[in-house]
């Protein structure tokens, strides 16, 4: 047993070494087996400042992976008899409109509310610029229209925990931070986990999280808002992290059965197909394993926490600018950790293009806006929506078409129709969370730039997003500039289709890509809507010449 423990030790020694760097920031790492520490390490810096280590005892936010944290938080009060999870967020936040309908606390908490996120708004319309204090909550009142009703599908949704997380605040009497410290950290002895709201606090032993500046070096990754809470707000260690993640797959100390067995219940879509996204948790196969895990990210920083209960096996990443993806790094540890002989099969290899040639394309609703690229990319098929550019997924076939896992909890399914006369595929029927719609091949060549351009140029306003939006046409270019609550961002805008513009960054401050696509009356274009892999037809509108937003 010593042998093989060295063993593994050497393998995951050979899986991080490449982070082992003293000029470049790093991650910590720590792996449990049956109640054992087998990994427990720390690589690069936790400051480039101050050329400081990245040691097990520094602490690193953990971004969303707090979700599950804010879940329990919700169903502690709902044992205490003050609060009701199967309850509208209304009944707690009167000042949210009704909207498609009242989404409750419940729905909330597994991204099947239907509300947009404010904080995807906020990147949207001013980029990484901070969002006052209050901004959040105001994002989400002055919203007109929801991705979705209630209950219909899922789109994940910061927003919504925001909203939760004020809602304990409102019910608790006590601020979330201090919540979370008396109900779940103390009784658990994480004597290092805490809440932070924001990143202007200067905690003990926190690493700095750091963002690549494009000329190879960095720059301070900061939460673009005074406030973030439920949504993304712990820092912790990864000893914290183990001893949680121990109690999360035994014996409990906190919270009662029913509590737990809520946590881990999978939703059902309005479709009637199940999600994988529990209360904070998503439970997802590998192999002949299940893994409970939730990855979180930061500006500068991400993490992975993942166990897989019937090996006892417990995995916690935590990094601080690192390039590396600590979903993929966890699930390495797991193959790893427990061998071939107990994993069995390899999960079904990627798609290659060689074979699926005739299904790359861009492909597009008119109706709804729905938009997905299938493209090439060394030698494998991977899948866009929405989100251009960015994050392609691959695709996988299965009896039932060709899935896609968007690794937030969400999966889509691929069905293509074949054209006998093109011999290639027109179209394909898209399933996202049971319900499908038809995408038909757009050209393959984009319209002519003078026939995109026409009547696009002038400034739009989105009361939704509380952003103005300025198009100009110079030098056969698109430009886009978005002016928000606290700052502005720049886009480019690249014809796709008959009014179908995708756009990205044109800046440093920009971080969001999606589409867009116009609507004309005659000639002349009135407003267009934005599609991002998170908000769903927000819609600006074209502002008379001389009015003010």
């Amino acid at each position: 047993m010593a042998q093989d423990l060295q063993d593994i030790v050497k393998q995951l020694d050979a899986l991080f070494e490449r982070f082992n760097k003293g000029d470049e920031p790093g991650l910590v790492v720590g792996v449990a087996h049956r109640g054992e520490i087998v990994y427990r390490r720390g690589f690069g810096l936790a400051s480039l400042e101050h050329g400081v280590i990245n040691t097990p005892a520094t602490r690193l936010r953990i971004g969303s992976t707090s979700k599950h944290f804010t879940c329990l938080a919700a169903l502690l009060l709902a044992e205490d008899g003050k609060l009701d999870i199967d309850a509208g967020i209304r009944t707690y936040l009167p000042e949210l409109p009704l909207l498609a309908g009242d989404p409750t606390l419940r729905q909330l908490m597994t991204h099947t509310g239907g509300y947009r996120c404010y904080l995807d708004l906020t990147l949207l319309a001013q980029g990484v610029a901070t969002l006052p204090r209050g901004g959040a909550l105001a994002a989400e009142v002055r919203q007109r229209d929801v991705n979705f009703p209630p209950g219909e599908r899922m789109i994940y949704c910061n927003g919504g925990y925001h909203l939760l997380s004020l809602a304990i605040q409102r019910v608790s009497g006590i601020s979330f931070e201090t919540f979370l410290k008396e109900r779940i950290f103390n009784v658990m002895g994480m004597v290092d986990t805490e809440s932070v709201a924001d990143d202007m606090q200067i905690r003990p032993r926190m690493a700095t999280q750091h963002v690549p500046d494009g000329k190879g070096g960095f720059m301070r990754g900061l939460f673009p808002t005074w406030e973030v809470l439920g949504e993304g707000g712990i820092v912790s260690t990864v000893d914290d992290m183990l001893l949680w993640l121990a109690h999360l797959r035994g014996p409990k100390r906190l919270g009662s059965e029913s509590i737990w067995r809520q946590m881990l219940t999978k939703p059902r879509y309005s479709s009637g197909a199940e999600g994988v996204y529990a209360l904070g948790l998503m439970r997802t196969p590998h192999r002949d394993v299940e893994l409970l895990h939730h990855a979180g990210g930061v500006f500068g920083g991400a993490c992975q926490m993942l166990t897989v209960e019937q090996h006892a096996l417990d995995v916690i990443i935590l990094t601080n600018g690192a390039a590396a993806n600590p979903a993929e790094l966890a699930t390495q540890v797991v193959d790893i950790v427990l061998g071939e002989s107990i994993l069995g099969a390899e999960p079904a290899a990627p798609m290659q293009t060689a074979e699926y040639e005739t299904l790359l394309g861009k492909y597009h609703s008119r109706e709804s806006g729905a938009y997905c690229v299938i493209g090439d990319y060394d030698g494998q098929v991977k899948a866009s929506f929405h989100n251009v550019k960015q994050m392609p997924l691959p695709l996988i076939e299965t009896a039932a078409g060709l899935r896609v896992d968007d690794g937030a909890g969400g999966a889509l399914l691929i069905k293509p129709r074949t054209s006998p006369a093109e011999g290639r595929v027109s179209a394909i029927e898209l399933v996202d969370c049971g319900h499908a719609e038809t995408l038909e091949r757009l050209p393959d060549n984009a319209p002519p730039f003078s026939d995109a351009s026409a009547g696009l140029a002038g400034t739009y306003h989105s009361g939704d997003a509380a952003a103005r939006a300025t198009i100009a046409v110079a030098d056969d270019e698109l430009t886009m500039t978005m002016e928000g609550v606290a700052g502005s961002v720049v886009y480019r805008l690249e014809p796709v289709g008959h009014d179908v513009f995708t756009f990205d960054p044109a800046g440093q401050l920009a971080v969001m890509r999606g589409v867009l696509k116009v609507e004309r009356s005659g000639k002349d274009v009135t407003r267009f809507r934005i599609d991002t892999t998170r908000t769903r037809n927000l819609s600006f509108m074209r502002e008379a010449p001389g009015s003010a937003a």
